[in-house]
């Protein structure tokens, strides 16, 4: 499966995906088009599973990706053990209707 490509230069999708994982891994929850959310996904899936290790090469890669030291920390110590007995399958994606302006699917990315 290629990746999603967003209509945006390399560096601008690279930017807005490090800033969605680490929103959504700082809220638990967030609103953004469908599009986004399916781009996103695996990229927060494999930042909890990375977590859910705990040790300092893992807190090292995870660091490495987001943008927010405490949203590091939130991962190791709170995201990761969460999970700890769960085999993959953190997030949810969930339908919300149009956005008004331009039509674009709206839906709500939550933490599971």
């Amino acid at each position: 499966m290629r990746p999603k490509k967003l209509n945006r230069p390399s560096d601008q999708r690279r930017a807005l995906l490090r800033g969605l994982v680490t929103s959504i891994l700082e809220h638990e929850r967030v609103e953004t088009t469908a599009a986004k959310a399916e781009a996103a996904q695996p990229i927060v899936e494999k930042m909890i599973t990375i977590g859910k290790r705990g040790d300092l090469h893992a807190r090292r890669q995870v660091a490495g990706y987001l943008t927010d030291k405490a949203v590091v920390k939130k991962v190791c110590e709170v995201l990761g053990p969460r999970y700890d007995d769960r085999p993959g399958g953190y997030t949810r994606i969930i339908k919300k209707a149009p956005r008004r302006g331009d039509g674009a699917p709206i839906v709500i990315f939550e933490l599971v």
